[in-house]
């Protein structure tokens, strides 16, 4: 049995003659840049998120680049985000001439852990006059990262940013649809950031992106960015960027956001059977070697990744591959680790927590079309790999 990491051919054989007919209506129209499919996406994914605007942009990352952007970052300026994250997360600061400052994550949930950014920020403060200072630079805001589809403790995060005065800028890439007791991911802080790359539970024909917000004036300023700082046409107040998201990726995104919910609920549907299937072979902790990913009671988990921690997480990945099952490491190395971030000075032992999730973490197969035979398949698998009983 072959079993791939994702099979988007499957997802799109039950939309064609939709994702078709939109298409060719975008295609006779001939407005291919912005336009009333972007428009029309813009409105949808902010009612869906629960914010007031929609800002589509040319990718994810250039979703939180721009967040970064119209919060006027630059050098002597840092944010707060997490070292176990996709890189576009801390290289959007980067690239703003801000610097990075990181926090571990829950061991638990794979994100920020709340209790350690609290921690950090009364620790700059007591070691900093007013502003909050980090190796120099000013500590403007945080980004929490909703990683593998589990939105973040936004309750405790926002208590914190609120005691220091600083913004909140989600990066939700890989969550839309997922909720905390505090609210939607992406419609909690100043501004959401979504990515609409093809994996993602609801992705388009290329790169896409989407920023949300409640700020008019964010929402106006955004608008602006994306267009190379231009309002009206070839009048420029500000040195924007080109990115702006085309109406064939809204079109596209348009017909599945329709089936988002849906799909969304056989991830989690996916989810609890893998759950009886490790339990049942002796796999699961705290009795067997796999970790199974935790839902914190209040939230909405769409599980964009299914991710387990094992021991031995290469090899059993080998494992895998031989019996044709597609699986993915999220993230082999923590961004504080990583070379480019070598001047930072943080070393091997700074962050446990991101560490150890860089070492065991493996994603499994979690797609909606995924069948029980596969994941039964899947599972005597690893079973087998760890001595269980198939």
């Amino acid at each position: 049995m072959k079993v791939p990491l994702l099979d988007l051919k499957a997802q799109y054989a039950t939309i064609e003659n939709e994702v078709r007919a939109a298409v060719d209506k975008v295609i006779l129209s001939q407005y291919f840049i912005l336009g009333p499919e972007v428009e029309a996406l813009e409105a949808e994914i902010a009612a869906y998120t629960g914010a007031r605007y929609g800002i589509g942009v040319a990718s994810g990352s250039d979703a939180i680049l721009l967040a970064m952007m119209h919060k006027g970052l630059g050098i002597g300026d840092a944010v707060v985000t997490t070292p176990y994250s996709f890189f576009a997360t801390a290289g959007s600061i980067t690239r703003t001439g801000a610097s990075v400052v990181f926090v571990d994550i829950d061991p638990v949930t794979f994100n920020m852990d709340p209790g350690r950014f609290e921690e950090l920020m009364e620790g700059l403060v007591k070691n900093s006059a007013s502003p909050v200072t980090a190796g120099g630079a000013t500590v403007r805001g945080v980004m929490p990262v909703h990683l593998f589809g589990q939105a973040a403790d936004m309750a405790s995060i926002v208590a914190t940013t609120s005691r220091f005065g600083l913004f909140v800028v989600e990066d939700a890439a890989q969550a839309i649809g997922s909720c905390s007791p505090a609210g939607s991911a992406g419609a909690i802080g100043d501004m959401g950031c979504f990515s609409f790359f093809p994996s993602k539970n609801l992705g388009g024909f290329g790169d896409g992106g989407m920023i949300t917000t409640s700020s008019e004036q964010t929402a106006e300023g955004l608008k602006i960015l994306r267009n190379h700082g231009s309002k009206p046409k070839y009048y420029h107040k500000l040195v924007g960027v080109n990115s702006r998201l085309d109406a064939l990726q809204a079109a596209v995104l348009r017909v599945k956001l329709k089936y988002l919910d849906s799909w969304s609920e056989k991830r989690k549907a996916n989810a609890a059977h893998y759950r009886e299937l490790f339990t049942a072979q002796g796999l699961a902790s705290p009795a067997g070697p796999v970790v199974l990913p935790a839902v914190a009671e209040g939230y909405r988990h769409i599980y964009n990744q299914f991710v387990i921690m094992v021991d031995r997480r290469d090899e059993l990945r080998d494992h895998l591959l031989k019996a044709d099952i597609g699986t993915e490491i999220y993230y082999p190395v923590p961004l504080h680790l990583q070379e480019c971030y070598r001047y930072l000075g943080y070393r091997e032992g700074d962050f446990p927590h991101a560490e150890a999730a860089a070492k065991k973490s493996l994603a499994l197969p979690i797609y909606p079309e995924l069948t029980a035979d596969m994941q039964q398949y899947i599972v005597d698998k690893i079973a087998a790999f760890y001595g269980g009983k198939k």
